[in-house]
């Protein structure tokens, strides 16, 4: 490797990097810069600074195998598939089958959950790691394929403790030549460039500093410049290396002009691209010929590029002219590498089109079957070929299976082209809009659609088209044009099957948009429901989606069933994954089926789990944790919403950032942690402002509104009435409790709060219309916990005389319901209540239970309220702890929910498979707990639990 010069604050943070893995601790860094700034050479200077310590692996995005799926990962992860075998049955089932390695699916779809690859990729590294730290290098991660993209992505946000290093170097088009190094930031770009990279450590290269730039071009220029020459190119090139050492090698002294024109006349890149040209124009046109071939066929495999220009009468003899002048070069796997990618693109522009279409015809006849040979043919395919169309075709439906679909939707849009009759076309067509909707290309989506409802009034087409729009609205957060499009698809006639899918989808949409959307979808689906067979798997769920939610909305309904009696017929008919019943899951929340919710959630979540369907986990967790803390149990909660949240942010499920963060921050008001609140309802208000994702992973640009907006007002409402705020709280509460989010289950359940921050403001008057909703909620819901709130509320809002007896009967409906804060608070308030009426003795017992329960529950606002009531009972109240009781509130959730599964006698791997971590990371978290513990082996843990 040649000598880096001025890049000595670069190295550093490469150097430190490097450190870190050889002490064990894994990272990550973004080298983003324009091209040609040295991105490639700092890639270089790690390799040689890692040395024989490290174990390398490497890859390159190729700009045109952007459309074959795992392309750029199979390269990378390739010198490790030998050890597929100690990943978990679905990691290793999707990374044989995102590589093609396995036929068979594994359980629940595994081989096309893109979010398992990433996993099974992070697995695999660790064990790459397992005998010398690893250095992992991705070069040009701009071409990288998107499906590569989010696996590997994914990987780098939960690399922990497996001495992995992972510098992904990416182009800039934006960067500026200004001098001076911008250092390591917080967080990489990538709403501008469309790469989801934000959240990693970043590393932007500028241009050298003068100096440094003067003392590169006199080494690396071989003719002698003169001083006007030499300052043109110094201001021209702008600190960019690849130009301080490409335009005087082409131009020499007398044609600097011509090819750096007039300053600023051309971007860098295309003076760069000026002079790529002018080296190849020189060589012999065989050669010329070879380099097209080279840079066309996207795996520099030297065998088909040989073998594909003989066609054209070129041999390997005529490769020596590029090799000797620099232009190329065939590496160790016998590959042509170019000795920039901007030399590449240069080649394919500089070609004409005829000469390119007979390129990629002679590439695709040299491959043997298979999707590349498919593709290149078809991108020499000038005219309609029905059988090209239908290979397309099969190659789209194996990228889906492998979780490819920004690759699925290039193959049938070209398909399209290349398919004869209209209306295969518009399938086509069609095919292509729901891939790019799953790839998470909205524009391209809608493109699409547009272009196939222009040629067909079929309607199912339209009906599946406007399913494709309304995706792409909600996850822009324009929820009531996705409700109104889901409705009206479903009801133009389609199978009853497609309908009340559509429904379901529907139902999402509005439960966002309102009351009346969310009744208009549910009168819809009981209209479909009379059609659906008994044997879809939706019936069951058709029929409970009303029972569960009308009555909570004040409306008449059939019979509620047991949540596991219609998961049961669900499965019976065909629901065979978590994913099928995550409606289910949520729905039974709302009518206040809690301990269902929590029972299914348990169940839904080990499944998920076990089968490897991870990017459901962060819907059901956050499911689990509703019910985690509506019983009281905070602590469990917080571990659960914790886990969720970075699986949520490791996959880019920014809805499930928001309604996550702002649960957290309901449980950090309850503790009283107001910068905890700020921080997290900050970041649930804000987590779909740059990107939103869509099912299938992808993200697009939005201006959504926080799906956790409802529970971010309830948490600073929480926060103020804990504080004694009761005004603010009040103001927060009713527009919580009556504005358009009511009906949603945080507005239902912190109608009680509005009613006694009203009270202690002295206007009870604004809570009487909540009050009045809840009230027939509680009686819908008929669960004793409901009701004991509802004559909470009741004792509050008077009349005095009654007040008692609602406390009393309040208290003995709680008794059994397992909700000790709920308790707690009842018992505040009536003991509140007996000291007013100066009942100091009656008092002191509810007042002294209320306090050691918030105590235990570390609720330390409430504790404190409840520690000067005592005391204003004249008895003496216990000092405030400094932290809640017990050794295990030491420790971080994380290491909580590690040392709980090593308790239960699992060992770290499979832990690992359990949390998707790695073991070394589960290692490490559990040696951080144990001195917090007290103990020193995991053999004392089964005690402490």
């Amino acid at each position: 490797m040649g000598m880096l010069y001025g890049r000595e604050q670069e190295q550093a943070v490469v150097d430190a990097l490097l450190d870190g893995a050889r002490a064990g601790r894994s990272g990550v860094l973004v080298l983003r810069g324009e091209p040609g700034i040295g991105k490639t050479a700092l890639l270089e200077y790690a390799v040689a600074a890692a040395g024989e310590t490290f174990r390398v692996v490497r890859a390159t995005g190729v700009e045109y195998e952007a459309e074959l799926p795992f392309a750029g990962l199979s390269l990378l992860l390739a010198p490790g598939l030998d050890r597929l075998s100690v990943l978990p049955g679905p990691q290793r089932r999707s990374l044989e089958g995102a590589f093609g390695l396995g036929e068979d699916a594994a359980p629940g779809g595994a081989p096309g959950d893109r979010l398992l690859t990433g996993l099974a990729t992070l697995g695999l590294l660790a064990e790459l790691a397992s005998e010398q730290p690893l250095l992992c290098l991705v070069d040009d991660v701009q071409w990288l394929d998107r499906a590569s993209l989010d696996a590997l992505l994914l990987a780098a946000r939960r690399l922990q403790a497996e001495g992995v290093a992972l510098v992904l170097a990416v182009r800039d088009a934006g960067a500026s030549g200004a001098a001076g190094v911008a250092g390591v930031a917080g967080a990489a770009g990538g709403a501008a460039d469309g790469l989801p990279l934000a959240g990693l450590p970043e590393l932007r290269l500028a241009g050298l500093p003068e100096p440094a730039a003067a003392r590169l071009l006199d080494a690396r220029t071989a003719v002698e410049l003169t001083g006007g020459v030499r300052r043109r190119l110094l201001a021209e090139a702008a600190g960019n290396p690849l130009a301080l050492t490409e335009l005087p090698v082409t131009a020499g002294e007398s044609a600097v002009g011509d090819t750096a024109a007039a300053p600023g006349a051309l971007p860098l890149t295309s003076r760069l691209q000026i002079a790529f040209h002018g080296q190849v124009t020189g060589l012999p046109p065989a050669t010329q010929n070879l380099l097209l071939v080279a840079a066309a066929e996207e795996n520099g495999d030297l065998a088909v590029v040989l073998a594909a220009a003989a066609a054209l009468g070129v041999t390997a003899e005529h490769l020596a002219p590029a090799e000797e002048s620099g232009l190329v070069h065939v590496d160790a796997d016998r590959r042509l590498v170019f000795r920039h990618p901007l030399l590449r693109a240069a080649i394919l522009q500089r070609a004409p089109l005829q000469q390119k279409l007979t390129v990629h015809r002679v590439i695709g006849e040299a491959l043997e079957d298979g999707d590349r040979r498919t593709w290149h043919l078809a991108l020499a395919a000038t005219a309609p070929d029905a059988e090209l169309a239908d290979a397309l075709e099969r190659t789209a439906v194996r990228a889906e299976a492998r979780g490819g679909h920004g690759g699925a939707a290039a193959a049938y849009e070209r398909a399209a082209r290349l398919t004869p009759d209209r209306d295969g076309a518009t399938r086509r067509l069609v095919l292509a809009a729901e891939a790019a909707t799953e790839e998470g290309k909205l524009e391209q989506a809608e493109a699409l659609a547009e272009r196939a409802g222009a040629r067909t009034d079929d309607a199912l087409a339209h009906a599946l088209l406007d399913h494709v729009r309304a995706t792409a609205h909600f996850w822009r957060g324009s929820y009531p044009t996705a409700y109104r499009l889901l409705l009206d698809a479903a009801g133009t006639g389609i199978e009853p099957s497609h309908a009340a899918r559509m429904l379901f989808q529907a139902f999402h949409a509005a439960w966002y948009a309102g009351e009346e959307p969310v009744v208009a979808v549910l009168d819809r689906l009981a209209a479909v429901l009379a059609e659906l067979p008994e044997g879809d798997p939706l019936t069951p769920l058709a029929r409970h989606l009303p029972a569960a939610v009308l009555p909570a909305l004040g409306r008449p309904a059939g019979p509620l069933p047991a949540a596991r009696d219609t998961a049961a017929a669900a499965r019976r008919a065909g629901a065979e994954t978590p994913g099928d019943l995550v409606q289910l899951c949520g729905a039974t929340l709302i009518l206040g089926r809690d301990a269902e919710t929590a029972e299914l959630a348990a169940e839904l979540v080990a499944e998920a789990r076990a089968k490897g369907t991870v990017g459901v986990l962060p819907t059901l967790q956050f499911f689990a944790a509703e019910t985690e803390l509506f019983h009281g149990r905070h602590r469990d909660a917080e571990v659960t919403a914790t886990e969720a949240l970075a699986l949520a942010r490791d996959t880019g499920q920014h809805q499930w950032v928001s309604q996550l963060s702002a649960l957290l921050a309901c449980l950090a008001a309850l503790a009283g942690d107001a910068d905890q609140v700020a921080a997290l309802t900050a970041t649930a208000r804000t987590a779909t402002a740059l990107t939103t994702t869509t099912p299938g992973g992808g993200t697009a640009g939005s201006a959504a509104a926080a799906p956790g907006e409802p529970w971010a007002q309830w948490a600073l409402a929480l926060l103020d009435l804990g504080h004694g705020r009761a005004g603010d709280a009040a103001d927060r509460l009713q527009g919580l409790t009556t504005g358009p989010y009511r009906h949603h289950v945080s507005g239902t359940r912190a109608v009680p709060d509005l009613v006694e921050a009203a009270v202690r403001l002295g206007a009870p008057e604004r809570a009487a219309e909540p009050y009045e909703r809840f009230a027939r909620w509680a009686g819908a819901a008929a669960v004793p916990w409901a009701e004991a709130l509802r004559l909470r509320c009741q004792a509050l809002l008077g009349p005095d005389e009654l007040a008692e007896s609602a406390y009393r009967a309040a208290l003995v409906l709680h008794d059994g319901t397992h909700r000790p804060f709920e308790q707690a608070r009842t018992g505040l308030l009536y003991g509140e209540w007996l000291r007013r009426e100066r009942r100091r003795t009656d008092a002191r017992p509810h007042l002294r239970a209320a306090l050691e329960t918030f105590e235990r529950l570390g609720a330390r606002p409430w504790a404190d309220r409840a520690r000067t009531e005592l005391t204003a009972t004249g008895t003496s109240a216990p000092a405030p702890a400094d932290a809640p009781a017990g050794a295990l509130t030491a420790l971080t959730p994380q290491e909580l929910q590690i040392a709980r599964l090593a308790a239960q006698g699992l060992t770290n791997r499979d832990i690992a498979a359990q949390l998707f971590l790695s073991p070394r990371t589960v290692g490490h978290h559990l040696y951080k707990a144990y001195p917090k513990l007290g103990i020193t082996s995991r053999t004392d843990l089964p005690a402490l639990f």
